[in-house]
Formats: C-alpha cells, structure tokens, sequence
C-alpha cells in the first residue's frame, strides 16, 4: 500500500451515480469515439469481467479530490503482472476527473482496464447498502485461479441473475402494434407465423425455398407457378435495378441473363460465381461507380443516335 492511502471498504468508496458516470464517457473522446461507437466500451464495463478482476484498491482524500487506486488481472493473462489503475473524482461537484490504466500498451487512448474500475466503482455505488463492511484490498479471484483457487466454472465468473425478470408483455404489445399499423420494414415481424409477405417478394427464390420445402428438385420447379403478371409486375417494380430492394431479393439465387454463358461452363461447386448467385457482393470499384452515373446519358445518345426510343428494363423472370 502506497503511502497516505488506506484500504478501500463498502463504507469509504466515493459515490459514482448513473449522472456522473454518463457525463464523463459523454465528454471523453477516449471512451466516446465515433470510430468504435461504444462498443469496446460496453464490453469492458460488464460485471462478469470487472467483478472478478478489479483486487487491492486503495483511496486517499485530498480536498475535494478523491484518489483511488486498484490492480487489475489482464483477462487473457491471469498470472501475468497486475496493471495499475488511478481514477480521481471530485467528491463535492459529483465529477470524474480522470481514469487512467498505467501499465497496459494501450493505455494512451482509453484501455479496457481503465473503464472497467470506473464501472466497478459505480457498481459498488449501486449497492445496497448492509451492515457489515467489505474490505476491497484482497486479491482478484481471476489472479487466484491455478493457485489457491484451482479452477474457475463459467457459473461462478458472474452470478448469472439477469439485470432485469423476463416479460414478453413488451414484446408482445410491439409486435400488435406493429400489425395494427401495417409496418413494412420491421424485420422482427418478418418471422412470425402470421407474417404475410408482399406479392412479389413470394416470387423470390428464398421464400419460395421456405414455402415449398421438398426432397426433389423437380418436385420443387413443379410448384413453383408463375403468371404473365406475375412477370409483368416484377419488371415495373425493378427498373431501378441496383436501387430497388426488389430487384436484389429476386436476382437472389437464379441464374441471370448476364450469367448465364460463365454459369454453363462452371465447373466449380463452391466458388466466386456460386457466391455471386447467392447474394455476394464485388468490390465496388470507381469503374462501376462511374458506368452508373454514365447509364442515363449512353442510353440517351444511343437513342438519339439510333432514332429509336430506349426504355429503362426491369428484371424478366422465365416461367420455365
């Protein structure tokens, strides 16, 4: 223990609330970046690592300030060298001034060890409060296993009660309003029972997969009925190509017409044409960008040039 600090107990912690830990990661750039969006943020702070890794915290007072410094057990290293730890908070604004990670390579730009001894200061904030004191300045149950601690079960590494009892009242008063109001673009509501789907995307080769689940191939083909207008709608609604939601879903896992000599000569059960059918994606390269952008004004010197009108296409499906 360092000197002019005491032991950390449940009963001299400083008090980190919702308030005050929400304003610090807000106006951190370390702990705020649009660049991981919180989400290395939300991984550090979760009990079920900070609980068994935080030992030997201590705390000194000076003024306003209250200094608090602790070990922490590198997850991936758990007999490896402890990392030091300091967080000061200012007792009287109700403030974090800083938390810093002293030993870990990554420290300079808001480390995982870091955020996980300000989350267990608040959580320790958020306890209930009991009789009996609890001495912090103990080792971390994650640094005891091999040694006195022989091994360590996944039950015991969290206490496995959920933050909050299960209620699909909730859920269950979304999904009726969202049929009430007839939502088209929830994808939650695309996998129940009673979900209706749009003409035309039963037409695509996903749903009818689902629809008509059989052994046989041909049996398969058999049951799939196209129209004439079937066809005729699938081409208005798809002559944006690219930009149509549509024309993707139905180009889903057929052989198209610009596919169709590559795909008579494949060979190849698994590779990039196979991918292509099924929904993969090439790099968009400044080539294609730039044939998009050119689409409109070829087919209209084309045109011109011809003396004949060209007209947008859609996707033309083939009843057989």
């Amino acid at each position: 223990m360092e000197q002019g600090f005491t032991k950390a107990n449940s009963s001299n912690l400083p008090r980190v609330d919702l308030l005050t830990l929400g304003e610090f990661l807000a106006s951190n750039k370390d702990f705020c970046s649009a660049e991981f969006r919180n989400v290395k943020t939300t991984i550090s702070s979760r009990p079920s690592y900070g609980d068994d890794a935080v030992s030997y915290v201590q705390l000194k007072r000076d003024g306003n300030l209250c200094i608090m410094k602790a070990k922490i057990c590198p997850e991936h290293k758990v007999h490896a060298k402890l990392y030091g730890v300091t967080l000061i908070i200012d007792e009287v604004d109700e403030a974090v001034k800083s938390v810093e990670c002293h030993d870990c390579v990554a420290s300079q730009g808001g480390c995982k060890h870091a955020i996980a001894f300000l989350m267990w200061v608040h959580r320790r904030s958020e306890d209930p409060s009991c009789t009996s004191v609890e001495c912090y300045w103990m080792k971390s149950k994650l640094s005891r296993v091999g040694n006195t601690l022989k091994y360590i079960t996944s039950i015991d590494l969290s206490n496995g009660k959920p933050s909050l009892p299960s209620n699909s009242g909730v859920f269950e008063k979304f999904l009726e309003e969202g049929k009430k109001r007839k939502l088209n673009d929830c994808e939650l509501l695309k996998y129940q029972k009673d979900y209706v789907c749009d003409t035309l995307e039963r037409l695509s080769m996903h749903k009818l997969v689902l629809k008509y689940k059989e052994k046989s191939c041909d049996t398969f083909l058999k049951k799939i009925v196209l129209t004439d207008g079937d066809v005729i709608k699938v081409e208005e609604e798809t002559r944006d190509q690219h930009q149509s939601y549509l024309w993707h879903e139905i180009r889903y896992g057929r052989v198209t017409a610009s596919r169709a000599y590559e795909f008579s000569r494949c060979k190849t059960s698994d590779g990039t044409l196979i991918a292509l059918i099924m929904g993969g994606k090439l790099p968009d390269t400044s080539a294609m960008k730039r044939g998009r952008m050119l689409e409109d004004k070829v087919r209209k010197t084309v045109s011109t040039r011809l003396g004949k009108k060209i007209q947008k296409c859609g996707l033309m499906l083939c009843k057989k």
